[in-house]
């Protein structure tokens, strides 16, 4: 079976195991019903999630000219404390940034192969965990707009990592670590202005990944130097494909490309 279609990040369902699908114009796949099945994935072409031009993607889906001008793709979204709105302030568009910016945000601790902190809209518990790879997260604050959580961020991220090791998230399942005592121990770093936004809620949410076995090695995918590839699917874990030759391939890196997935 052979079919075409633009990728964009992967849908997620939080169940156990976690239902993966994409979302192809044409296509609605359950990526989870692929596992065990031999998949080719050929680059076909470019279309940029912006203009929609069959341009190179520069980066988050986007040719370089809707990179730099998308209000999808301001500097606030990878570093939220940079944000603006709160200010009245626009960085690219104001009415969209006040949208996005000027709602609850939750600074959380995720174990994603080593525990690191991360800020994310109240609204994308727990899809942007999944998206992470994180084995189980905790909620440490939640504050009222984003530029509150990145400032939270910052002062955290000198004592604990703000990012994930995809290699090490990749290869197996992380071992247990007690995100309550992590999360205790960092309370004080948070400044105190913001202190009232500490959350009580110590749960340790746990998520689980379709995965039949890890790769023995991580070798990422590149399909603008390999644009054509092949393996049989042993596992999905956070925008991953994992594949039984020690491939891994980043579905979300890949937004804005056109491919053709040959499924037997």
């Amino acid at each position: 079976m052979k079919i075409t279609g633009l990728l964009t990040k992967m849908i997620t369902e939080n169940s156990n195991p976690i239902q993966y699908y994409l979302n192809f114009d044409d296509e609605f796949i359950i990526i989870n019903q692929l596992l065990k099945k031999s998949i080719k994935i050929r680059f076909k072409h470019y279309q940029c999630l912006g203009c929609g031009r069959d341009k190179e993607i520069f980066a988050m889906g986007y040719c370089k000219n809707c990179y730099f001008t998308s209000p999808h793709a301001g500097e606030w979204v990878v570093r939220p404390e940079l944000s603006t709105a709160h200010l009245g302030k626009a960085d690219r568009d104001l009415e969209f940034e006040s949208q996005a910016q000027l709602q609850p945000h939750i600074v959380y601790l995720a174990n994603t192969g080593g525990v690191k902190v991360g800020v994310t809209r109240k609204s994308q518990i727990p899809t942007r965990w999944i998206d992470q790879g994180a084995e189980y997260a905790i909620k440490l604050a939640e504050t009222e707009n984003r530029y509150e959580a990145g400032l939270i961020e910052v002062a955290l991220k000198e004592h604990i990592a703000d990012k994930t090791n995809f290699r090490k998230m990749l290869n197996e399942k992380a071992p247990f670590i007690d995100l309550s005592m992590k999360k205790n121990e960092l309370l004080d770093f948070i400044p105190k202005e913001l202190q009232y936004s500490i959350l009580e809620d110590n749960q340790i949410i746990p998520l689980y990944y379709p995965i039949h076995s890890y790769p023995l090695m991580v070798n990422s995918v590149n399909l603008k130097k390999n644009p054509e590839f092949e393996g049989v699917l042993i596992g999905i874990k956070g925008q991953y494909l994992m594949f039984d030759n020690n491939l891994v391939f980043n579905v979300r890196n890949h937004e804005g490309f056109v491919v053709e997935l040959d499924i037997q």
